[in-house]
């Protein structure tokens, strides 16, 4: 990988490791509906003018129903579950949990219709991952938090589910003006809910520079970078910022939000990175089919980005376009 491949996967592995803390900090100054509204409607306004200049709107009209399912499953419910569950919640913790995507994506890929074989491999590796989530549930648990880690379990599956549809309905779709069009619906369905628990005052100016950090570096910043990330590096090597980001949050939350890092924390990490990695995991044929894959489709990677992880028309996983 070259240079700029190196620093953009460096950044994206930053980028998309500080949402938690971002959020954590916000929902202390405003409600969940007006911080994920001024996330989607600032990202809009930044990345719509790019794809009208690209001219990438015009191609997406006759998609708009799965459109509006991509936005229902990879932003809008998902955006809305985490920023409730960090009002009660370490944002520590909700990194790690968020960390079981490639689990849940193995789970639904095999029960819906992948050809990807489930050796005893990944079996393991799918069952350690829960494994390590199982252990968050359990005693060492925070008081009262189970409401919400079930919350940010239902982010994982948005996660996991947002990207089969892109690679099955999507797939052919430009995915600067997909994620433009995606932010404006949002923020559409997101403006008459957050009016009813608008602040009544100026928040803090921490609150309001969390905001905007997740507005224009998380998510607008953030999609650029992702796409030339892939475009550089291909998709298969982009998949590895799916690893590193949970260990960003956790160490984020640590050092600036004094969060414990308990040793259940840990184990359940080193469980789900682990179970992860193995239940993703294809076979030497696979992993070169892959490669090929990957560089045949690198100057049109943007497509690849949003291809799920395990489906046969990209060959292995890429991480989902959220965060």
């Amino acid at each position: 990988m070259s240079r700029r491949g190196w620093l953009l996967f460096a950044a994206m592995s930053v980028i998309w490791g500080i949402p938690y803390l971002l959020i954590k900090v916000a929902v202390g100054g405003v409600a969940p509906p007006v911080l994920v509204l001024a996330r989607v409607a600032i990202g809009a306004a930044i990345l719509l003018p790019l794809a009208i200049r690209r001219r990438q709107l015009a191609v997406l009209r006759p998609h708009w129903r799965w459109l509006a399912v991509f936005a229902l499953v990879e932003i809008i419910t998902p955006w809305l579950l985490l920023t409730e569950a960090e009002t009660r919640l370490p944002s520590s913790l909700s990194g790690l949990l968020v960390a079981a995507v490639p689990i849940i994506v193995a789970v639904l890929a095999r029960f819906t219709g992948s050809r990807d074989r489930m050796s005893p491999v990944r079996w393991t590796g799918l069952l350690i991952g829960l494994g390590g989530v199982a252990l968050l549930l359990g005693p060492g648990a925070p008081r009262g938090a189970t409401l919400s880690v079930f919350e940010v379990l239902g982010v994982a599956v948005c996660y996991a589910i947002g990207p089969l549809v892109a690679s099955r309905k999507l797939s052919e779709l430009p995915s600067l003006g997909i994620t433009a069009v995606c932010l404006a619906f949002a923020a559409i369905v997101y403006a008459p809910v957050a009016a009813l628990t608008w602040p009544s005052s100026v928040p803090a100016a921490k609150v309001l520079w969390s905001i905007g950090g997740l507005a224009v570096i998380c998510t607008a910043v953030a999609f650029i970078f992702f796409f030339a990330l892939i475009n550089e590096a291909g998709p298969a090597r982009a998949t590895v910022i799916t690893y590193v980001n949970p260990a960003v949050a956790v160490v984020l939350g640590a050092l600036v939000l004094n969060e414990r890092i308990t040793p259940v924390m840990v184990g359940a990490f080193a469980l789900i990175l682990g179970g992860s990695v193995l239940a993703t995991r294809g076979g030497k044929r696979q992993a070169a089919a892959a490669d090929a894959t990957a560089d045949r489709d690198r100057p049109t990677a943007t497509t690849a980005a949003l291809r799920a992880p395990g489906d046969t028309q990209a060959g292995q996983q890429v991480p989902s376009a959220c965060n």
